[in-house]
């Protein structure tokens, strides 16, 4: 067998992690475009994570330059299957005790949209954007994660295409809604044994019977969201509304809470803070029905939209019922609903950090190659934690993040934004994450921002997400 080329190695930790996926790189060039590209993403966010920005080169004449050149080949043109990446890449996590998922993560779903120029690039079109939450030009991806209280990593990733690239439109047999492709990434993960307590997702989602059903189809347990007005068939004079239902639980005060259950949030700081559950017995909702909802919130009188939140799930309240899974509390389908939010600051690790969105490709194969090494950046710096580099690598000082962060976290999400500890080994400090500042100025390199990055996100982690019943006097 002819021995392989060898190319240049990538710094300390990212070399043996890129090694993991050299199998799939048949081409020296290919194995060096992968390190390159890996360095460049994790070179520190005010860098343009652009091809030029990449290997450091002015953005217009420069893009001409061969190592340049050299990167747009690997992302368009190689051969390589970033299907074979995800899946190392999903392995080495899988192994890893400090990142391996259990039976107590969620698998969170969501969709995000990207603001794009022009019409020559792939699945751009004038669509809805959630993050922007307004109609513009820009790309729609469709996302699954897994997390719990103490770590979260992307699992897979589809573009949505809208109806307009297909002949027949929204009656094309290729076309797919973001809820058909949502469940397809539920489907995935089924297929390949990952281990969650359920799917969980927002409203957009909840609120589609279509959705809800594919996920009991699949016999996967969910907690969704649902909408105040989310209603069903009931006689005039009596509440028709989740938000009606609420109003007439009885609450009169935290002495007299009527129907409501009280519940005691402890944050990752150790401060407390009183939450309030009711499980909905109207329509088709009840312990003893097919699904249960709840309505979970700081103040049963106002309920005040930033921390009230309506869900539903089709986890059975007791263990006596005939069902799949085993029953879950109040408290339980509070804590998995409140892991979702750990996607909302995925997001802000790989947009704003990694470069999501900061492609200067067109086609669908290269799009969907720069998301998936994105990925591989991000699931690097759990590898980072948990194979330093022998050598020592100073971290550049990073400014402080405000002193308020994780009291702000703390006291003012909403029920769905799960407060947990975040970092690699499971029972140690954060103190382990770039834990000595820098000895000497000088430009901060790969490795520097992926500890750098990992330390920001110990920083300002919200809290662990335990929820206890509240003990009364």
């Amino acid at each position: 067998m002819t021995k392989r080329i060898e190319v240049a190695a990538a710094p300390g930790p990212l070399e043996d992690y890129a090694r993991h996926f050299d199998p799939i790189f048949g081409k020296s060039n290919q194995r060096e475009g992968f390190r390159r590209y890996l360095e460049g993403l994790l070179l520190p966010s005010e860098r343009n994570k652009t091809l030029t920005g990449l290997v450091n080169t002015e953005p217009l004449v420069g893009a001409h330059q061969p190592r340049a050149q050299a990167l747009q080949w690997f992302l368009s043109e190689s051969d390589w299957d970033e299907r074979k990446v995800q899946a190392e890449r999903l392995t080495i996590l899988r192994e890893d005790p400090s990142t391996m998922p259990t039976k107590d993560g969620v698998l969170v779903i969501d969709e995000t949209g990207d603001r794009k120029d022009g019409h020559k690039t792939a699945h751009v079109s004038r669509q809805y954007l959630a993050n922007v939450g307004k109609i513009d030009n820009g790309v729609v991806s469709v996302s699954s994660l897994w997390a719990d209280e103490h770590v979260y990593y992307p699992l897979d990733v589809e573009p949505y295409t809208p109806a307009l690239y297909f002949a027949k439109g929204e009656h094309d047999p290729a076309f797919r809604t973001k809820l058909k492709i949502a469940l397809q990434l539920v489907q995935r993960a089924v297929q390949q044994a990952l281990p969650f307590r359920a799917v969980v997702a927002d409203s957009f989602y909840g609120e589609d019977r279509g959705f809800r059903s594919g996920l009991a189809d699949l016999q996967v347990p969910y907690v969704l969201a649902l909408k105040p007005s989310h209603a069903w068939w009931h006689p005039e004079e009596e509440a028709g509304t989740l938000q009606d239902v609420a109003h007439e639980a009885g609450w009169k005060g935290s002495k007299h809470p009527g129907k409501w259950v009280s519940i005691c949030r402890t944050f990752r700081d150790g401060s407390q803070e009183d939450w309030w559950a009711l499980e909905i017995v109207a329509g088709p909702f009840g312990a003893d029905q097919k699904e249960r909802a709840m309505v979970v919130t700081t103040d049963p009188q106002q309920l005040p939209d930033t921390t009230t939140s309506y869900l539903v799930t089709n986890l059975p309240a007791s263990s006596e019922m005939e069902a799949s899974w085993p029953a879950a509390t109040l408290e339980e389908v509070m804590r998995l609903y409140g892991l979702r939010m750990w996607i909302e600051q995925s997001y802000k690790q790989v947009k704003h950090a990694l470069g999501w969105s900061q492609y200067q490709v067109r086609s669908d194969t290269a799009i969907r190659r720069h998301w998936q090494l994105v990925c591989c950046a991000f699931s690097f710096c759990w590898y980072h934690l948990r194979h330093p580099t022998v050598c020592a690598t100073h971290v550049v000082s990073q400014p402080p993040e405000p002193a308020t962060a994780a009291a702000t976290s703390a006291s003012a999400v909403p029920a769905d934004a799960g407060e947990k500890n975040h970092h690699g080994p499971r029972e140690t400090a954060a103190g382990v994450v770039a834990s000595s500042p820098s000895s000497r100025a000088g430009m901060a390199r790969a490795l520097d921002h992926a500890q750098a990055l990992l330390e920001r996100l110990v920083i300002t982690a919200p809290a662990s997400c335990r929820a206890t019943p509240l003990s009364r006097a």
